[in-house]
């Protein structure tokens, strides 16, 4: 008779018994397998304790959450209690009616929620960043400078170029809305104002009749007349198609020291050369030699007309 080979199906149970006894954490560990084997202690006590600790740090976060909210709801509770009014109103010298600190700090900082767009569309940050870009792209630097520090100058720029319109929306706006002598319709009209002419002097009259006609709007008598729903995109139109113009001078120069360069490149046979490699220092020198940021930027602010 053969002898029977000895029977391992019951190993590999007893293996990965064993083996996932170190990963339970939460209970005591137990003295031995089903199979009679001790438990072998294979697994660090430090490494367990770290995976403990990343177990509960969800919930001691959940635990902190709730008690904040606990905190909050009990002192907006105290504050209804204590009768703290969250609105209020009271008739004004005019006729009209004033609302407390509360409701407008609210209300100021739902406009603050349009800044950007309003800086994007309605003053000169269009077209300068548009023409610092082609600038960056003309010379073939690709990420130098930075976007960071060509967002950060043309913003300068544009509380250089808009002060005159920003200190009058201040002074006619902001100063009798602040001393209580006009309403908050009265000041928001007086605010807008400054930047109506500023963007009705850089429109073309082409975009703004052709957004005019697409609005079917009414024949208007003066320029003071016109809405901003058709004034915004008109004025953002002939920003975008300024800047482009402006951009394509500047190309101008540096396009010829790139043609310059590959022509002398391929009479020399070197074709296998990129031709940008090349012109980069050439069209930096030339840059740099006529200064062309204080030409650039000198040119930037004076295209708006002061």
């Amino acid at each position: 008779m053969q002898a029977r080979p000895p029977d391992r199906s019951a190993a590999p149970a007893e293996s990965i018994m064993i083996q996932s006894l170190p990963l339970s954490t939460d209970r005591a560990p137990r003295a031995s397998s089903p199979a009679g084997l001790a438990a072998p202690s294979t697994t660090p006590a430090a490494p367990v304790a770290s995976s403990a600790a990343r177990r509960r740090a969800p919930v001691v976060s959940a635990a902190l959450l709730a008690l904040a909210a606990v905190v909050l709801a009990a002192g907006s509770a105290h504050a209804q209690s204590a009768g703290i009014p969250a609105f209020t109103s009271s008739p004004g010298p005019n006729g009209g009616t004033s609302y407390s600190l509360s409701v407008q700090t609210l209300l100021v900082l739902t406009m603050l929620s349009f800044l950007p767009a309003l800086l994007l569309m309605m003053t000169s940050f269009t077209r300068i960043i548009i023409v610092m870009s082609l600038l960056r792209q003309a010379i073939g630097t690709a990420a130098t400078p930075p976007n960071q520090v060509l967002v950060g100058l043309a913003m300068f720029l544009t509380f250089f170029v808009m002060s005159p319109v920003f200190d009058r929306a201040y002074r006619d706006a902001y100063v009798p809305f602040s001393q209580g002598t006009i309403g908050v319709e009265r000041a928001a009209e007086l605010g807008v104002a400054p930047f109506k002419q500023f963007m009705l002097r850089q429109t073309r009259q082409s975009d703004l009749a052709m957004f005019a006609r697409i609005a079917h709007a009414a024949p208007m008598a003066g320029p003071e007349d016109v809405p901003l729903r058709l004034l915004v995109p008109a004025f953002a139109t002939s920003e975008l198609k300024t800047g482009f113009q402006i951009g394509f001078t500047i190309f101008v120069p540096f396009l010829i020291i790139d043609l310059v360069v590959a022509s002398v490149l391929m009479s020399m046979g070197m074709m296998m050369v990129s031709p940008a490699t090349i012109s980069l220092p050439f069209k930096l020198m030339l840059f740099v030699l006529v200064d062309g940021w204080q030409l650039l930027v000198g040119s930037l602010a004076q295209s708006f007309g002061g």
